[in-house]
């Protein structure tokens, strides 16, 4: 059998079983060690034995209910491979976006001065790493409550050549001990109501870490509680915050803001490629 038959066929099985066909491309490659460009490149070659084994093995387990991520161990976010495990929330493309949001802000807002910058509720390290990657002006730190998750994120970003500080703790409170202050603070934390358990696809619900995902019987208690420490930890002004949120949250999310930092918030909220208010952002003058 040659390559592109084993695609073709694999593809048509997914679809059958109810999984994104396009998924069959990425446990290819990953079952001959070829790039995408190389994938191509062999598609009218034999497929080799070994390979058509372990390429077999894993769209069996991707049908079956395994997302390919963890079948692959990576995941792509802002140009560069991420390592994952059933420990953290796979990376989204949504949260590219809100981090192309921070690092667009941050020339208007504070010029070419030196930043301190946390990442709150880590997870694989993506925000994090990206930001000390693409920032060379920011002093990047992150926490986690999970040492399980900051296990892959300090792996990430050691990979990765990312200079970050990683902290165990829950939300800033390793930062408000301290004494640190930041110039922006940004955040995914787990959104998802805990009603909507039920609803979400079994490839999230059956797979990924429930600490990542649920905040509460409204989504929102993580971000209550953050907002709330803010204060203890922003530099007085300007500050730049900056969050992931779930459908149908923005207001309720601004709200929090507004209340907490009155006449000094500058909210707005954004929306991702496909129309949905997705982020919240505000700058916190003095």
């Amino acid at each position: 059998m040659k390559v592109h038959e084993a695609l073709r066929r694999a593809s048509s099985f997914l679809a059958e079983s109810g999984r994104e066909a396009r998924a069959a491309e990425i446990l290819l490659g990953h079952a001959l060690g070829a790039s995408r460009t190389q994938l191509f490149m062999q598609m009218q070659e034999e497929m080799p034995e070994a390979a058509a084994a372990v390429f077999g093995d894993l769209i069996r387990a991707h049908a079956g209910g395994i997302p390919v991520q963890h079948l692959t161990g990576t995941e792509p976010f802002f140009g560069r491979t991420f390592h994952v495990s059933r420990d953290v929330l796979i990376p989204r493309p949504e949260t590219e976006e809100l981090v192309a949001h921070v690092l667009e802000t941050i020339p208007g807002l504070f010029g070419g001065r030196q930043l301190a910058a946390v990442d709150v509720g880590t997870g694989s390290g993506v925000i994090a790493a990206t930001l000390a990657m693409e920032c060379e002006q920011m002093h990047v730190s992150a926490v986690d409550v999970s040492p399980e998750a900051l296990a892959v994120a300090v792996r990430n970003a050691e990979r990765l050549g990312a200079r970050v500080d990683f902290y165990e703790g829950d939300l800033l409170a390793p930062f408000m001990n301290e004494g640190k202050k930041f110039d922006l603070i940004v955040s995914n934390l787990p959104y998802i109501p805990e009603e909507e358990a039920e609803a979400l696809d079994p490839l999230v619900k059956d797979h990924e870490p429930s600490l990542a995902l649920y905040g509460g019987k409204d989504g929102l208690s993580l971000y209550r509680q953050l907002i709330g420490q803010i204060p203890k930890v922003e530099t007085g002004g300007p500050c730049l915050i900056a969050f992931e949120i779930g459908i149908g949250q923005s207001e309720a999310v601004s709200g929090l803001i507004r209340r907490q930092f009155g006449d000094r918030a500058q909210v707005s909220v954004l929306r991702d490629i496909n129309g949905k208010e997705r982020i919240v952002s505000a700058v916190i003058g003095k």
